[in-house]
């Protein structure tokens, strides 16, 4: 029975190859390869130039790591399409995100069941959206509840699902508007109490790469992993102690972010603004996560700050 339970001579299909996916693959490449294995990558069709040359840098580096990469355009296909794309493979990895579009998520899962891929790790690299529901005022999220909900209804396809959190560099993107860098503006979602864990894509990479070649196999189950939970409060003081420099603070309350919303109801910016300022799902305790419980260090906000700066 032990020999079922060794993650050899797979083949692992990954969706996408941006921030995270090249960093899942970063990781998940050597390792598979070790194993017997082989990755494949499905891409755009645009990631390639008009001669069919990978156009990144960080795609061709992959590539000649050993990863195969594949074009295909997942937000125009259907889900026949899909499958026959999915069936040869033994595990899916999908780290493509919401760029697709709305229903891309909903879609690709039940491609992957159709195919009968053996296990599956969705786009679920953020919140616990069992905590969330719906009805957060961020519409994909409301799409990510429908996965778990599709995922937990069958149980031919394995599923695990790696709860990150924030990605660390959202934090600080201006558009965002939570930690303004050049502006030097610090905002609190909801108040400076409020709560939210992050993990840095690196991080994501290295421990769904361990996770998924944990022994005994790790089999539906949600992990949660984390680089730091913080408060706005704490936030606060570690960007102003990193930087050595003062900053503007001011809290967007949760009411004021409604109002927006309702202004705004297209904006995914103030949508993301509004969830994470709810507090409810966006954050747990370190001591609770699979990294902490198995020793792996990660990266706190404080040293991914000093890379940046």
């Amino acid at each position: 029975m032990k020999e079922r339970h060794i993650t050899t001579g797979e083949k692992v299909l990954v969706l996408g190859a941006g921030q995270l996916g090249a960093a899942v693959l970063e990781y998940l490449v050597p390792a598979v390869t070790q194993r017997d294995g082989a990755v494949s990558v499905i891409v755009s069709p645009g990631s390639r130039d008009s001669r069919g040359k990978l156009q990144s840098e960080t795609h061709q580096k992959l590539a000649d790591a050993g990863a195969k990469f594949i074009s295909v355009d997942v937000a125009a296909s259907t889900i026949d399409a899909l499958k026959n794309h999915f069936a040869d493979f033994d595990t899916v990895i999908n780290c493509m995100g919401f760029v697709a579009g709305a229903g891309t998520q909903i879609k690709i899962t039940r491609a992957v069941l159709e195919a009968g891929v053996k296990r599956y790790f969705p786009w679920q690299f953020g919140v616990n959206y069992d905590v969330v529901g719906k009805g957060s005022g961020q519409p994909v999220w409301d799409e990510q509840y429908d996965v778990r909900t599709l995922l937990r209804e069958q149980n031919a396809t394995e599923w695990v699902i790696v709860s990150t959190g924030m990605f660390t560099s959202f934090l600080f993107e201006p558009a965002f508007d939570v930690v303004n860098l050049s502006e030097k503006t610090i905002n609190a979602l909801g108040g400076w109490e409020t709560q939210v864990t992050v993990t840095s894509p690196a991080d994501i990479g290295r421990l769904t790469t361990e996770i998924y070649l944990h022994q005994p196999r790790i089999v539906n189950e949600v992990i949660f992993v984390a680089g730091e939970t913080t408060s706005y409060g704490k936030l606060a003081e570690t960007v102003e102690r990193v930087t050595g420099q003062t900053f503007t603070k001011d809290v967007l309350p949760l009411s004021a972010l409604l109002d927006e919303l309702r202004l705004k109801p297209d904006d995914t910016m103030t949508g993301y603004r509004t969830a994470f300022a709810r507090g409810d799902g966006v954050w747990w305790p370190m001591k609770d996560t699979w990294n902490v419980q198995n020793n792996l260090p990660t990266q706190d906000i404080a040293s991914w700050l000093k890379t940046v700066i």
